[in-house]
């Protein structure tokens, strides 16, 4: 059976076409073998090679989450820690001002913080994605004690960004 990935970038109005776009190209090459489902929001790309969806209910959402073998996701809090409840390796690839995906680049920032405590992985290149999905397989999320600390330094980031 194909392990499942489940991609998020949530809801912002800006695409994340470079995203989808680098999957399509992976799926397509062989280089990742997966079931691959995205909630693509606004994004305009249409993938080949695996389903997606603008837009999903809180159903849908969970039950892909759940039944994900890694989550890629935005670097959107909200969607990073659903997926580190449930104990999932996360890929955060984060949206950059530069590519006109976000208005800033707090979400690098995020990802940073994530990577640096073992919560989360992070794509720097996303020519890198394939083996940074593919580290995820085998990757286990940092837990313990930290973890309402890790919360409220979210909470405190996204609330600074106000």
């Amino acid at each position: 059976m194909k392990p499942k990935i489940f991609v998020s970038v949530g809801t912002h109005p800006q695409p994340f076409d470079r995203l989808l776009k680098a999957l399509d190209e992976l799926l397509g090459s062989g280089k990742i073998k997966a079931e691959v489902f995205a909630q693509s929001g606004s994004s305009t790309f249409k993938p080949k090679h695996f389903k997606a969806k603008p837009f999903l209910s809180q159903k849908e959402y969970d039950e892909w989450m759940h039944n994900a073998s890694v989550v890629v996701a935005h670097g959107g809090a909200g969607t990073i820690i659903n997926a580190l409840l449930l104990g999932k390796p996360v890929v955060v690839v984060p949206r950059l001002k530069r590519f006109g995906e976000h208005t800033n680049d707090h979400q690098l920032d995020l990802a940073k913080a994530l990577a640096k405590r073992k919560k989360a992985l992070y794509v720097k290149d996303i020519s890198k994605l394939d083996s940074v999905i593919k580290e995820a397989f085998n990757f286990k999320p940092a837990s313990g004690s930290d973890r309402k600390k890790l919360e409220k330094r979210i909470s405190d980031f996204l609330l600074s960004l106000q």
